[in-house]
């Protein structure tokens, strides 16, 4: 009778949320925030913050650290990039749900509840949103934007970034930049990002999405042999496409097949064809891990 009834709600605050803060402090200890400071943003004391980078908290089994781990990194990165408080508990509330709708968490929830997992995955029923789609989108982009680096890697027909729907149907169900980033007066610009504006990198994500779900971010730099040397020093995962007689369908379908042939991919290098300029592709999860990996291959050029 006196058992505390156990929802994913409380599962959620006792076990994953200090585990959670616990991985958030010790990235943003890393990047050389104090623990004050640190202290500020998650909202707890110091105290607690010196335990946490300690690794006095509790461990959990390794699946799920490693998804902890990466949803940490996202969450510290989010900080770092300027995101107001607001944002960063959308961005974890959305988080919480989109484990417990994908049915990650509801093992983990029904051995910590003593229920049936199938009583966790009624309660959750998936719904994608778009808001979140062009909200990360919208970050990242800026961040880009006031990367005088970025300019170097703009081709001639210009970057494009893309972020897809989980499970995209169609194009209306990728969000990019409309007419792309360009530069204008030494510059890199763009519009707000938009669902439905991008063709290439919309197909490439809608037929990615088949193989490799996870993957639903794309940017396309330039292409030259600095930039290939970049890659590889950067420890990227990168195959090419050679092949000379192509058109756009072509592309995409090769660049599946590198997908299916040799396991999730950070870059693929499309050497060009005939009207096809060369250029660079890198994936991620998400635009702001895009945007990570194109900061990374920077620090090498």
């Amino acid at each position: 009778m006196g058992e505390k009834m156990k929802t994913p709600c409380v599962f959620w605050v006792e076990v994953i949320m200090p585990v959670l803060r616990a991985k958030v402090a010790q990235k943003l200890y890393e990047e050389g925030l104090t623990q004050a400071k640190i202290a500020e943003y998650l909202g707890i004391t110091q105290a607690m913050v010196s335990k946490y980078l300690a690794g006095k908290y509790r461990k959990l089994e390794k699946e799920l650290e490693d998804k902890l781990e990466e949803i940490a990194e996202e969450i510290a990165n989010l900080i770092l990039y300027g995101a107001d408080r607001g944002e960063i508990i959308k961005f974890t509330s959305r988080k919480f749900f989109e484990l417990f709708r994908s049915g990650f968490l509801c093992k983990y929830y029904a051995e910590y509840a003593g229920v049936e997992e199938s009583i966790c995955r009624e309660i959750f029923i998936a719904t994608p949103s778009r808001s979140d789609v062009l909200e990360r989108l919208n970050l990242a982009l800026s961040e880009l934007l006031q990367d005088e680096k970025f300019l170097q890697l703009i081709p001639e027909i210009r970057s494009n970034i893309a972020y897809a729907l989980p499970e995209p149907k169609d194009f209306s169900d990728v969000a990019a930049v409309p007419g792309r980033i360009t530069v204008v007066k030494g510059k890199a610009f763009a519009l707000p990002p938009e669902f439905g504006v991008s063709r290439h990198t919309a197909k490439i994500l809608l037929e990615l999405s088949k193989v490799v779900p996870e993957i639903r971010s794309v940017i396309n730099i330039k292409f030259d042999e600095k930039i290939e040397d970049a890659l590889r020093k950067a420890g990227f995962k990168v195959e090419s496409i050679e092949e000379k007689k192509r058109d756009e369908d072509k592309t995409v379908e090769l660049i599946v097949q590198l997908f299916k042939g040799k396991g999730v991919l950070d870059a693929v290098i499309d050497k060009g064809a005939f009207g096809i300029e060369p250029c660079v592709y890198i994936f991620g999860r998400d635009p702001i891990e895009v945007v990570e990996k194109v900061k990374k291959l920077e620090s090498h050029l």
